[in-house]
């Protein structure tokens, strides 16, 4: 028989430590976010569907953005044992220049509808925590008012070739009076995506007030009354737009551009330019060869090619095509900082991450950007001790083994 006695107060007394109350709602919301995606959960309870899903769908049967995530999910990492890892540096070179982590923020469309708080949040997140942010050139904040927001940002401008040049030309000379940094040339939008959850959901820009839309503003009053009593949303590149996203892009963006226009870039831009959307290792080696000094490895989040080929799996080929020509950034599919530990590990110099902040932004503003941008650091810190990894630049493929 077990003996039995009343514990005295003395004992007990060490275990009653009761948690701090958070009064801040939001704060207790994203308090309970431990990865980025308990930040989208959040977010889809606090966001009108179509806006949620603009943001989390992709192109057609969202083939290509599964993939890229079942690849991360799939590879295996493998630890080196008994190394030193009680002093990591996240830290690594971006365009020659530090940024504290290995990633940056993507450039993303009609921010300030995810969030009244839009960009301006999103590049003063990066600010604080010394990374670069790229503003597109579907942004929903100024140009100008974001270099406002974040003096001391690392920023760069994000750029489709539009059909009216001398329009494109003037966002380029404005980027660089603003003190940009790099512009970031995307090639993979020729012609709009076919975005099935935008089209069932009749997203437009701005939301029209319909049977639906209203309905659906009564189950999100607050996002609502933020859209409708913060100023009207305007562009970085345009002052209006009445329609869908794929319309918009239709309208806009020019279907003949070829290698030949990165000439016409560079006599009107003498920073670093980086080209993103590519696919395959010749269109890596092409681009390099005509001028780019980086080049990003992406499928635009799967929103555009169906079935297009997963960033992370052509990674190492690609790597090897360009070898130290070009800086070789990724994105698409990445979900933590497990994630970016692979990415670099297999030869990218770094990653960006777009959906992760968006869904923090939607969680709860700049400080939901914050709580991301603070998942994906700890993840990557952990990663890389329990790897064995006491630098970014000591990463290497044989801490990651992709699957057959």
């Amino acid at each position: 028989m077990t003996d039995r006695q009343l514990p005295k107060w003395s004992e007990l007394k060490p275990l009653l430590r009761p948690k701090p109350i958070t009064v801040n709602a939001t704060d207790r919301r994203l308090e309970k976010a431990l990865t980025i995606a308990d930040l989208r959960t959040i977010a889809r309870r606090r966001t009108p569907r179509s806006v949620f899903d603009y943001t989390d769908g992709a192109a057609e049967a969202e083939i290509s953005l599964r993939r890229a995530r079942r690849l991360f999910a799939e590879m295996e990492l493998q630890p080196s044992i008994l190394r030193d890892v009680s002093d990591i540096d996240l830290g690594t070179s971006i365009l020659g220049g530090r940024s504290e982590l290995p990633f940056a923020f993507a450039p993303t469309g009609f921010t300030r509808m995810m969030n009244h708080e839009g960009e301006s949040a999103v590049v003063k997140v990066a600010e604080e925590i010394g990374i670069p942010y790229a503003l597109s050139t579907m942004g929903t904040t100024s140009i100008e008012d974001v270099a406002a927001a974040a003096p001391d940002a690392r920023k760069w401008f994000q750029l489709y070739v539009w059909k009216d040049r001398d329009a494109g030309e003037d966002l380029v000379k404005r980027s660089a009076a603003a003190g940009y940094e790099a512009l970031m040339l995307t090639v993979d939008v020729p012609v709009a995506g076919a975005r099935l959850r935008d089209v069932r959901n009749g997203f437009t820009i701005p939301p029209q007030l319909t049977a639906k839309t209203v309905l659906d503003a009564s189950l999100h009053p607050a996002w609502w009354a933020n859209l409708l009593t913060t100023r009207p949303l305007t562009f970085a590149s345009l002052s209006t737009w009445d329609g869908t996203v794929a319309e918009l892009l239709d309208k806009l963006f020019d279907p003949t551009m070829t290698i030949d226009d990165l000439n016409w870039l560079r006599s009107i831009w003498d920073g670093p330019l980086i080209v993103k959307g590519i696919q395959t290792v010749d269109d890596a080696r092409r681009v390099v060869d005509a001028g780019a000094d980086a080049i990003v490895l992406s499928n635009h989040g799967g929103r555009q090619l169906d079935r297009a080929p997963t960033p992370l799996r052509i990674l190492p080929d690609v790597r090897k095509a360009v070898g130290s020509d070009a800086e070789v950034y990724l994105d698409t599919g990445i979900m933590s900082g497990a994630d970016i530990v692979a990415a670099i590990a297999l030869g990218a110099d770094a990653c960006l991450v777009g959906r992760a902040y968006l869904y923090g932004l939607m969680a709860g503003g700049q400080r939901g950007v914050a709580r991301a941008a603070e998942i994906l650091t700890k993840e990557v810190r952990r990663t890389m001790a329990l790897l064995g990894v006491s630098q970014v630049a000591d990463l290497n493929p044989s801490h990651v083994r992709l699957p057959e």
